[in-house]
Protein backbone atom coordinates (compact mmCIF):
# COMPACT_ATOMS: atom_id res chain seq x y z
CA UNK A 1 0.00 0.00 0.00
CA UNK A 2 3.00 2.37 0.90
CA UNK A 3 4.42 1.46 -2.57
CA UNK A 4 0.87 2.26 -4.37
CA UNK A 5 1.03 5.51 -2.21
CA UNK A 6 4.47 6.53 -3.29
CA UNK A 7 3.82 6.18 -6.29
CA UNK A 8 1.03 7.61 -6.91
CA UNK A 9 2.63 11.19 -5.58
CA UNK A 10 5.51 10.54 -7.16
CA UNK A 11 3.40 10.67 -10.65
CA UNK A 12 2.62 14.51 -9.47
CA UNK A 13 6.02 15.67 -10.01
CA UNK A 14 7.21 16.08 -13.96
CA UNK A 15 10.91 15.90 -13.03
CA UNK A 16 13.06 13.29 -10.87
CA UNK A 17 12.90 14.42 -7.12
CA UNK A 18 16.93 15.16 -6.87
CA UNK A 19 16.10 17.88 -8.75
CA UNK A 20 12.93 18.63 -7.07
CA UNK A 21 15.93 18.84 -4.06
CA UNK A 22 17.89 21.01 -6.38
CA UNK A 23 15.63 23.71 -7.14
CA UNK A 24 14.75 24.25 -3.40
CA UNK A 25 18.19 24.02 -2.66
CA UNK A 26 18.62 26.63 -4.87
CA UNK A 27 15.99 28.89 -3.68
CA UNK A 28 17.39 28.74 -0.12
CA UNK A 29 20.94 29.76 -1.48
CA UNK A 30 18.94 32.95 -3.22
CA UNK A 31 16.81 33.09 0.22
CA UNK A 32 20.01 33.44 2.42
CA UNK A 33 21.37 35.74 0.46
CA UNK A 34 18.76 38.37 -0.12
CA UNK A 35 18.54 38.60 3.34
CA UNK A 36 22.52 38.13 4.20
CA UNK A 37 23.11 41.54 1.49
CA UNK A 38 19.60 43.58 1.82
CA UNK A 39 21.56 45.58 4.13
CA UNK A 40 24.35 46.30 1.72
CA UNK A 41 21.93 48.81 -0.47
CA UNK A 42 19.58 49.59 2.63
CA UNK A 43 22.89 50.96 4.44
CA UNK A 44 23.23 53.53 1.49
CA UNK A 45 19.79 54.91 2.52
CA UNK A 46 20.13 54.57 6.20
CA UNK A 47 23.00 56.79 6.37
CA UNK A 48 22.53 60.78 6.73
CA UNK A 49 25.28 61.73 4.27
CA UNK A 50 24.27 65.14 3.77
CA UNK A 51 27.10 67.26 3.40
CA UNK A 52 28.43 70.54 2.85
CA UNK A 53 30.22 71.57 -0.09
CA UNK A 54 33.09 72.39 1.25
CA UNK A 55 33.24 69.18 3.43
CA UNK A 56 35.70 67.45 1.19
CA UNK A 57 37.36 67.92 -2.10
CA UNK A 58 37.97 65.40 -4.40
CA UNK A 59 39.31 66.37 -7.96
CA UNK A 60 39.01 63.01 -9.27
CA UNK A 61 35.11 63.29 -8.02
CA UNK A 62 32.27 61.76 -10.86
CA UNK A 63 29.91 64.24 -11.82
CA UNK A 64 26.41 63.92 -9.54
CA UNK A 65 23.28 64.60 -12.05
CA UNK A 66 21.12 63.47 -9.40
CA UNK A 67 22.04 66.27 -6.76
CA UNK A 68 19.30 68.49 -5.46
CA UNK A 69 20.70 71.37 -3.83
CA UNK A 70 19.45 73.34 -1.09
CA UNK A 71 21.04 76.59 0.72
CA UNK A 72 24.52 74.84 0.17
CA UNK A 73 23.42 70.58 1.56
CA UNK A 74 22.85 67.93 -0.27
CA UNK A 75 19.82 65.71 0.61
CA UNK A 76 18.24 63.18 -1.28
CA UNK A 77 17.76 60.25 1.69
CA UNK A 78 14.34 61.39 3.97
CA UNK A 79 14.54 58.25 6.03
CA UNK A 80 18.47 58.52 6.62
CA UNK A 81 18.38 59.04 10.98
CA UNK A 82 21.68 57.51 11.03
CA UNK A 83 24.86 59.35 11.36
CA UNK A 84 27.84 56.30 10.95
CA UNK A 85 31.36 56.86 9.57
CA UNK A 86 32.83 54.60 7.00
CA UNK A 87 34.36 52.18 9.23
CA UNK A 88 31.33 52.12 11.43
CA UNK A 89 29.22 51.06 8.62
CA UNK A 90 32.28 48.50 7.51
CA UNK A 91 32.48 46.97 10.99
CA UNK A 92 27.78 46.62 10.69
CA UNK A 93 28.27 45.01 7.14
CA UNK A 94 30.75 42.77 8.59
CA UNK A 95 29.00 41.71 11.57
CA UNK A 96 26.63 39.48 9.80
CA UNK A 97 30.63 37.07 9.31
CA UNK A 98 31.12 36.99 12.48
CA UNK A 99 28.02 34.76 13.75
CA UNK A 100 28.66 32.69 9.67
CA UNK A 101 31.45 31.58 11.03
CA UNK A 102 30.86 30.67 14.56
CA UNK A 103 28.29 27.89 13.60
CA UNK A 104 29.86 26.58 10.49
CA UNK A 105 31.26 23.19 12.06
CA UNK A 106 28.42 23.07 14.35
CA UNK A 107 26.39 23.24 11.45
CA UNK A 108 28.61 20.83 9.71
CA UNK A 109 27.92 18.49 12.79
CA UNK A 110 24.23 18.54 13.38
CA UNK A 111 23.62 17.86 9.37
CA UNK A 112 25.62 14.77 9.42
CA UNK A 113 24.17 13.60 12.88
CA UNK A 114 20.72 14.38 12.41
CA UNK A 115 20.41 15.40 8.22
CA UNK A 116 20.72 18.15 6.34
CA UNK A 117 16.60 18.75 6.14
CA UNK A 118 16.24 20.58 9.59
CA UNK A 119 19.43 21.77 10.17
CA UNK A 120 18.99 23.82 6.95
CA UNK A 121 15.84 24.90 7.30
CA UNK A 122 15.54 26.05 11.00
CA UNK A 123 18.77 28.00 10.48
CA UNK A 124 17.31 30.18 7.47
CA UNK A 125 14.13 30.53 9.51
CA UNK A 126 15.50 32.19 12.07
CA UNK A 127 17.36 34.21 10.34
CA UNK A 128 14.23 35.00 8.57
CA UNK A 129 12.57 36.10 11.71
CA UNK A 130 15.60 38.48 12.69
CA UNK A 131 15.53 40.10 9.12
CA UNK A 132 11.82 41.23 10.01
CA UNK A 133 13.13 42.43 13.44
CA UNK A 134 15.72 44.41 11.90
CA UNK A 135 14.17 47.75 10.97
CA UNK A 136 12.53 47.99 15.08
CA UNK A 137 16.02 46.90 16.81
CA UNK A 138 18.28 49.33 14.70
CA UNK A 139 15.78 52.34 15.61
CA UNK A 140 16.24 51.25 19.09
CA UNK A 141 19.54 50.22 19.80
CA UNK A 142 21.40 51.92 16.80
CA UNK A 143 24.79 50.38 15.39
CA UNK A 144 25.39 48.36 18.52
CA UNK A 145 22.06 46.76 18.04
CA UNK A 146 22.16 46.59 14.56
CA UNK A 147 25.61 44.64 14.92
CA UNK A 148 24.98 42.12 17.46
CA UNK A 149 21.58 41.25 15.08
CA UNK A 150 23.35 40.54 12.46
CA UNK A 151 25.99 38.45 14.43
CA UNK A 152 22.84 36.55 15.05
CA UNK A 153 21.63 36.58 11.72
CA UNK A 154 24.90 34.88 10.28
CA UNK A 155 24.67 32.44 13.25
CA UNK A 156 21.57 31.35 11.85
CA UNK A 157 23.06 30.97 8.13
CA UNK A 158 26.02 29.49 9.28
CA UNK A 159 24.84 25.95 8.72
CA UNK A 160 23.41 26.57 5.30
CA UNK A 161 26.70 25.52 3.18
CA UNK A 162 27.16 22.17 5.10
CA UNK A 163 24.02 21.12 5.09
CA UNK A 164 23.36 22.05 1.86
CA UNK A 165 26.71 20.05 0.85
CA UNK A 166 25.28 16.66 3.18
CA UNK A 167 22.29 16.87 1.29
CA UNK A 168 24.00 17.13 -1.89
CA UNK A 169 26.17 14.72 -1.35
CA UNK A 170 23.52 12.11 -0.47
CA UNK A 171 21.16 12.96 -3.37
CA UNK A 172 23.49 13.50 -6.44
CA UNK A 173 25.89 11.51 -8.26
CA UNK A 174 29.55 11.97 -9.08
CA UNK A 175 28.92 12.75 -12.78
CA UNK A 176 26.20 15.29 -12.24
CA UNK A 177 27.66 17.37 -9.46
CA UNK A 178 28.71 20.11 -11.43
CA UNK A 179 25.90 20.77 -12.91
CA UNK A 180 23.87 20.29 -9.73
CA UNK A 181 26.36 22.38 -7.84
CA UNK A 182 26.09 25.32 -10.40
CA UNK A 183 22.21 25.12 -9.85
CA UNK A 184 22.16 25.41 -6.29
CA UNK A 185 25.25 27.25 -5.51
CA UNK A 186 24.05 29.67 -8.77
CA UNK A 187 21.19 30.39 -6.10
CA UNK A 188 23.74 33.19 -4.78
CA UNK A 189 23.60 35.24 -7.40
CA UNK A 190 19.87 34.48 -7.79
CA UNK A 191 19.36 36.27 -4.67
CA UNK A 192 22.18 39.10 -5.31
CA UNK A 193 20.03 39.75 -8.78
CA UNK A 194 16.48 39.64 -7.00
CA UNK A 195 18.07 41.38 -3.87
CA UNK A 196 19.79 43.88 -5.30
CA UNK A 197 17.05 44.80 -7.41
CA UNK A 198 14.01 44.88 -5.20
CA UNK A 199 16.29 46.54 -3.00
CA UNK A 200 16.55 49.21 -5.26
CA UNK A 201 13.01 49.47 -6.24
CA UNK A 202 11.49 49.06 -2.89
CA UNK A 203 13.99 52.23 -2.22
CA UNK A 204 13.34 54.28 -5.00
CA UNK A 205 12.08 57.60 -4.40
CA UNK A 206 11.03 57.87 -1.31
CA UNK A 207 10.74 54.41 -0.36
CA UNK A 208 11.50 53.44 3.58
CA UNK A 209 14.30 51.19 3.51
CA UNK A 210 12.54 49.23 6.29
CA UNK A 211 10.48 47.89 3.60
CA UNK A 212 13.31 45.68 2.48
CA UNK A 213 13.43 44.10 5.26
CA UNK A 214 9.97 43.40 5.92
CA UNK A 215 9.88 41.96 2.44
CA UNK A 216 12.90 39.63 2.64
CA UNK A 217 11.68 38.38 6.06
CA UNK A 218 8.50 37.27 4.54
CA UNK A 219 9.88 35.68 1.88
CA UNK A 220 12.36 33.55 3.82
CA UNK A 221 9.37 32.19 6.02
CA UNK A 222 7.43 31.04 2.58
CA UNK A 223 10.63 29.11 1.79
CA UNK A 224 10.55 27.48 5.21
CA UNK A 225 7.29 26.18 4.56
CA UNK A 226 8.25 24.42 1.40
CA UNK A 227 11.44 23.22 2.12
CA UNK A 228 9.36 21.41 5.22
CA UNK A 229 6.83 19.79 2.83
CA UNK A 230 8.91 18.74 -0.50
CA UNK A 231 12.43 18.05 0.62
CA UNK A 232 13.86 15.42 2.88
CA UNK A 233 17.46 14.47 4.08
CA UNK A 234 17.63 11.09 2.13
CA UNK A 235 16.60 8.63 -0.37
CA UNK A 236 15.69 6.35 1.76
CA UNK A 237 13.84 8.96 3.92
CA UNK A 238 12.15 10.50 1.60
CA UNK A 239 7.96 9.17 1.30
CA UNK A 240 7.07 9.64 -2.59
CA UNK A 241 10.37 9.26 -4.64
CA UNK A 242 9.84 6.63 -7.53
CA UNK A 243 11.42 3.05 -6.80
CA UNK A 244 13.41 3.67 -10.02
CA UNK A 245 15.16 7.21 -8.78
CA UNK A 246 15.83 5.36 -5.28
CA UNK A 247 17.68 2.45 -6.72
CA UNK A 248 19.63 4.35 -9.12
CA UNK A 249 20.49 6.84 -6.58
CA UNK A 250 21.05 3.96 -3.99
CA UNK A 251 23.59 2.76 -6.92
CA UNK A 252 25.32 5.65 -7.78
CA UNK A 253 25.86 7.56 -5.10
CA UNK A 254 29.19 6.93 -3.54
CA UNK A 255 28.67 9.02 -0.16
CA UNK A 256 27.59 6.15 2.81
CA UNK A 257 23.99 5.59 3.60
CA UNK A 258 22.81 7.61 7.21
CA UNK A 259 21.74 4.26 8.31
CA UNK A 260 25.28 2.87 8.33
CA UNK A 261 27.75 2.84 11.00
CA UNK A 262 29.49 6.46 10.64
CA UNK A 263 32.98 7.35 12.08
CA UNK A 264 33.85 10.15 13.71
CA UNK A 265 35.04 13.08 11.47
CA UNK A 266 38.96 12.60 10.89
CA UNK A 267 40.06 15.62 11.78
CA UNK A 268 43.40 14.28 12.52
CA UNK A 269 43.76 13.78 8.66
CA UNK A 270 41.93 16.52 7.37
CA UNK A 271 43.88 18.86 8.72
CA UNK A 272 47.12 17.30 7.55
CA UNK A 273 45.66 16.90 4.11
CA UNK A 274 47.50 19.37 1.26
CA UNK A 275 44.30 19.63 -1.13
CA UNK A 276 42.63 20.16 1.93
CA UNK A 277 45.14 23.26 2.80
CA UNK A 278 44.96 23.90 -0.72
CA UNK A 279 41.02 24.16 -1.17
CA UNK A 280 41.28 26.85 1.77
CA UNK A 281 43.60 28.88 0.53
CA UNK A 282 41.70 28.97 -2.57
CA UNK A 283 38.09 29.70 -0.78
CA UNK A 284 39.84 31.93 1.39
CA UNK A 285 41.06 34.42 -1.65
CA UNK A 286 37.56 33.68 -3.77
CA UNK A 287 35.59 35.26 -0.44
CA UNK A 288 37.81 38.02 -0.77
CA UNK A 289 37.27 39.19 -4.06
CA UNK A 290 32.99 37.86 -3.83
CA UNK A 291 32.51 39.81 -0.57
CA UNK A 292 34.84 42.64 -1.86
CA UNK A 293 32.22 42.85 -4.86
CA UNK A 294 28.95 41.83 -2.93
CA UNK A 295 29.73 44.00 0.15
CA UNK A 296 30.68 46.75 -1.57
CA UNK A 297 29.63 47.32 -5.00
CA UNK A 298 26.52 49.15 -3.90
CA UNK A 299 28.74 51.47 -2.15
CA UNK A 300 31.07 52.02 -4.59
CA UNK A 301 28.43 52.67 -7.41
CA UNK A 302 26.63 55.49 -5.02
CA UNK A 303 29.68 57.15 -4.11
CA UNK A 304 32.19 57.26 -6.85
CA UNK A 305 30.18 56.39 -9.95
CA UNK A 306 27.35 58.75 -8.71
CA UNK A 307 24.51 56.74 -9.57
CA UNK A 308 21.27 57.10 -7.42
CA UNK A 309 19.67 53.96 -5.98
CA UNK A 310 17.05 52.69 -8.02
CA UNK A 311 19.97 52.58 -10.85
CA UNK A 312 22.42 51.25 -8.16
CA UNK A 313 19.57 48.38 -7.05
CA UNK A 314 19.70 47.70 -11.50
CA UNK A 315 23.44 47.91 -12.03
CA UNK A 316 24.67 45.88 -9.09
CA UNK A 317 21.93 43.09 -9.76
CA UNK A 318 23.57 42.95 -13.27
CA UNK A 319 26.91 41.84 -12.70
CA UNK A 320 25.39 38.76 -10.46
CA UNK A 321 22.79 37.75 -13.40
CA UNK A 322 25.89 37.30 -15.40
CA UNK A 323 27.72 35.09 -12.94
CA UNK A 324 24.91 33.07 -12.26
CA UNK A 325 24.15 32.51 -16.20
CA UNK A 326 28.09 31.56 -16.73
CA UNK A 327 27.77 29.40 -14.21
CA UNK A 328 25.61 26.83 -15.94
CA UNK A 329 27.73 27.29 -18.52
CA UNK A 330 31.41 26.49 -16.99
CA UNK A 331 29.41 23.79 -14.79
CA UNK A 332 27.93 22.01 -18.06
CA UNK A 333 31.25 22.63 -19.84
CA UNK A 334 33.07 21.19 -16.71
CA UNK A 335 30.92 17.84 -16.78
CA UNK A 336 30.81 17.99 -20.53
CA UNK A 337 35.11 17.40 -20.95
CA UNK A 338 35.30 14.91 -17.82
CA UNK A 339 32.89 12.48 -19.10
CA UNK A 340 34.80 12.64 -22.58
CA UNK A 341 37.77 12.25 -20.57
CA UNK A 342 39.37 15.56 -22.42
CA UNK A 343 40.11 15.96 -18.81
CA UNK A 344 40.13 14.75 -15.37
CA UNK A 345 38.33 15.85 -12.31
CA UNK A 346 41.03 17.70 -11.03
CA UNK A 347 42.35 19.63 -13.62
CA UNK A 348 38.61 20.62 -14.48
CA UNK A 349 38.72 22.09 -10.61
CA UNK A 350 41.67 24.13 -11.76
CA UNK A 351 40.92 25.49 -14.32
CA UNK A 352 37.83 27.21 -13.42
CA UNK A 353 38.43 27.67 -10.11
CA UNK A 354 41.84 29.51 -11.86
CA UNK A 355 39.15 31.17 -14.21
CA UNK A 356 37.13 32.36 -10.93
CA UNK A 357 40.20 34.17 -9.68
CA UNK A 358 42.31 35.67 -11.99
CA UNK A 359 39.65 36.89 -14.00
CA UNK A 360 37.71 38.93 -11.80
CA UNK A 361 41.08 39.91 -10.10
CA UNK A 362 42.34 41.72 -14.11
CA UNK A 363 38.59 43.20 -14.25
CA UNK A 364 38.17 45.28 -11.16
CA UNK A 365 41.54 46.82 -11.80
CA UNK A 366 40.45 47.94 -14.99
CA UNK A 367 37.23 49.13 -13.69
CA UNK A 368 39.14 51.39 -11.12
CA UNK A 369 41.38 52.90 -13.69
CA UNK A 370 38.35 53.56 -16.06
CA UNK A 371 37.93 56.44 -13.84
CA UNK A 372 34.40 58.05 -14.61
CA UNK A 373 33.59 56.14 -17.35
CA UNK A 374 30.73 54.64 -15.94
CA UNK A 375 29.75 52.21 -18.56
CA UNK A 376 33.54 51.07 -19.30
CA UNK A 377 33.22 50.35 -15.41
CA UNK A 378 30.07 48.56 -15.40
CA UNK A 379 31.09 47.00 -18.16
CA UNK A 380 34.37 45.79 -16.22
CA UNK A 381 32.29 44.72 -13.36
CA UNK A 382 29.75 42.78 -15.11
CA UNK A 383 32.77 40.82 -16.91
CA UNK A 384 34.47 39.78 -13.60
CA UNK A 385 31.48 38.46 -11.85
CA UNK A 386 30.65 36.46 -15.59
CA UNK A 387 34.12 34.85 -15.45
CA UNK A 388 33.58 34.31 -11.33
CA UNK A 389 30.86 32.00 -12.03
CA UNK A 390 33.98 29.69 -12.66
CA UNK A 391 34.01 29.37 -8.82
CA UNK A 392 30.73 27.13 -9.06
CA UNK A 393 32.65 24.39 -10.92
CA UNK A 394 35.87 24.63 -9.51
CA UNK A 395 36.51 24.46 -6.64
CA UNK A 396 33.09 24.96 -4.68
CA UNK A 397 32.12 21.10 -5.38
CA UNK A 398 35.75 20.18 -4.74
CA UNK A 399 34.87 19.35 -1.54
CA UNK A 400 32.71 16.37 -2.57
CA UNK A 401 35.36 15.37 -4.19
CA UNK A 402 37.59 14.58 -2.00
CA UNK A 403 35.29 13.62 0.65
CA UNK A 404 31.49 13.11 0.24
CA UNK A 405 31.12 11.45 3.82
CA UNK A 406 32.39 14.09 5.33
CA UNK A 407 31.07 16.97 3.05
CA UNK A 408 29.47 18.85 5.53
CA UNK A 409 32.37 18.89 8.33
CA UNK A 410 34.76 19.50 5.36
CA UNK A 411 32.69 22.47 3.74
CA UNK A 412 32.11 23.98 7.25
CA UNK A 413 35.87 23.79 8.17
CA UNK A 414 36.38 26.06 4.37
CA UNK A 415 34.05 28.35 4.36
CA UNK A 416 34.05 29.16 8.51
CA UNK A 417 37.83 29.66 7.65
CA UNK A 418 37.35 31.76 4.59
CA UNK A 419 34.65 33.52 5.87
CA UNK A 420 37.92 35.76 8.10
CA UNK A 421 37.47 36.91 4.22
CA UNK A 422 34.04 38.60 4.76
CA UNK A 423 34.97 39.66 8.48
CA UNK A 424 37.75 41.85 7.29
CA UNK A 425 36.98 43.10 3.84
CA UNK A 426 34.07 45.41 4.46
CA UNK A 427 35.75 46.67 7.67
CA UNK A 428 39.49 47.01 5.65
CA UNK A 429 37.93 48.60 2.94
CA UNK A 430 36.27 51.23 5.00
CA UNK A 431 39.14 51.89 6.55
CA UNK A 432 40.97 52.21 3.10
CA UNK A 433 38.06 54.55 1.69
CA UNK A 434 37.84 57.29 4.38
CA UNK A 435 36.48 59.89 1.65
CA UNK A 436 34.94 56.83 -0.87
CA UNK A 437 36.93 58.50 -3.23
CA UNK A 438 38.13 56.57 -6.37
CA UNK A 439 41.70 56.31 -5.97
CA UNK A 440 41.56 55.32 -2.05
CA UNK A 441 39.06 52.69 -3.88
CA UNK A 442 41.38 51.76 -6.65
CA UNK A 443 43.74 51.22 -3.39
CA UNK A 444 41.21 48.07 -2.00
CA UNK A 445 40.80 46.66 -5.27
CA UNK A 446 44.80 46.51 -5.92
CA UNK A 447 44.64 44.66 -2.52
CA UNK A 448 41.80 42.02 -3.58
CA UNK A 449 43.71 41.35 -6.83
CA UNK A 450 46.82 40.00 -4.86
CA UNK A 451 44.71 37.94 -2.24
CA UNK A 452 42.58 36.46 -4.87
CA UNK A 453 46.15 36.13 -7.67
CA UNK A 454 48.18 34.77 -4.55
CA UNK A 455 45.94 32.14 -3.10
CA UNK A 456 44.67 30.62 -6.80
CA UNK A 457 48.71 30.23 -7.00
CA UNK A 458 48.39 27.77 -3.98
CA UNK A 459 45.59 26.41 -5.46
CA UNK A 460 47.31 25.23 -8.83
CA UNK A 461 50.05 23.64 -6.99
CA UNK A 462 48.37 21.25 -4.58
CA UNK A 463 44.64 20.66 -5.78
CA UNK A 464 43.27 17.25 -6.35
CA UNK A 465 40.01 15.82 -7.66
CA UNK A 466 40.35 12.57 -5.86
CA UNK A 467 38.29 10.82 -3.11
CA UNK A 468 40.98 11.11 -0.47
CA UNK A 469 41.96 7.97 2.20
CA UNK A 470 40.48 9.41 4.95
CA UNK A 471 37.09 9.53 3.88
CA UNK A 472 36.85 5.40 3.77
CA UNK A 473 39.86 3.98 5.57
CA UNK A 474 38.24 0.67 5.55
CA UNK A 475 38.13 1.06 1.54
CA UNK A 476 41.58 3.16 1.07
CA UNK A 477 43.47 1.83 4.30
CA UNK A 478 46.82 3.68 5.62
CA UNK A 479 49.19 5.68 3.29
CA UNK A 480 52.37 4.45 3.56
CA UNK A 481 53.92 7.76 4.69
CA UNK A 482 51.14 8.13 7.27
CA UNK A 483 52.82 8.16 10.82
CA UNK A 484 50.02 10.08 13.05
CA UNK A 485 48.34 6.88 14.73
CA UNK A 486 44.80 4.95 13.69
CA UNK A 487 41.91 7.34 13.15
CA UNK A 488 38.96 7.01 15.80
CA UNK A 489 36.52 4.60 14.48
CA UNK A 490 32.99 3.47 15.45
CA UNK A 491 32.82 2.18 18.64
CA UNK A 492 31.70 -1.30 17.35
CA UNK A 493 34.41 -1.46 14.92
CA UNK A 494 37.38 -0.84 17.43
CA UNK A 495 37.80 -4.37 18.18
CA UNK A 496 38.11 -5.13 14.52
CA UNK A 497 40.48 -2.19 13.69
CA UNK A 498 43.25 -3.23 16.90
CA UNK A 499 42.64 -6.58 15.43
CA UNK A 500 43.99 -5.22 11.90
CA UNK A 501 46.75 -3.11 12.85
CA UNK A 502 48.53 -5.83 15.30
CA UNK A 503 48.01 -8.01 11.91
CA UNK A 504 50.01 -5.64 10.27
CA UNK A 505 52.16 -4.89 12.89
CA UNK A 506 53.04 -8.68 12.35
CA UNK A 507 53.91 -8.36 8.78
Amino acid sequence: MISRWRKTVSRLFLIPQRYVLGIMGLLAVCNAYTMRVCLNLAVTQMVNTTKHEDAHFDPDACPDDSEILTNGTVSLKPYAIFDWSESTQGLILSGFYYGYAITHVPGGYLAEKYGGKWTLGIGLLSTAIFTLMTPVVVKAGGATWLFILRVLQGMGEGPTMPALMIVLARWVPPHERSRQGALVFGGAQIGNIFGSFMSGFLMAGDGDWANVFYFFGCFGVLWFVAWSILCFSTPNTHPYISEEELNYLNETVTSADTKSVRDPVPWKAIVRSVPVWALLFAAVGHDWGYYTMVTDLPKYMTDVLKFNIATTGTLTAIPYLAMWISSFIFGWACDFCVKKNWHSIKTGRIIHTTIAATGPAICIILASYAGCDRFAAVAYFIASMALMGGFYSGMKVNALDLAPNYAGSLTAMINGTSTISGIITPYLIGLLTPDSTLVQWRVAFWVCFAVLVGTNVVYIIWADGKRQWWDDVRQYGYPADWKHGPLKMADEDKEKSKKAEAKDSGK
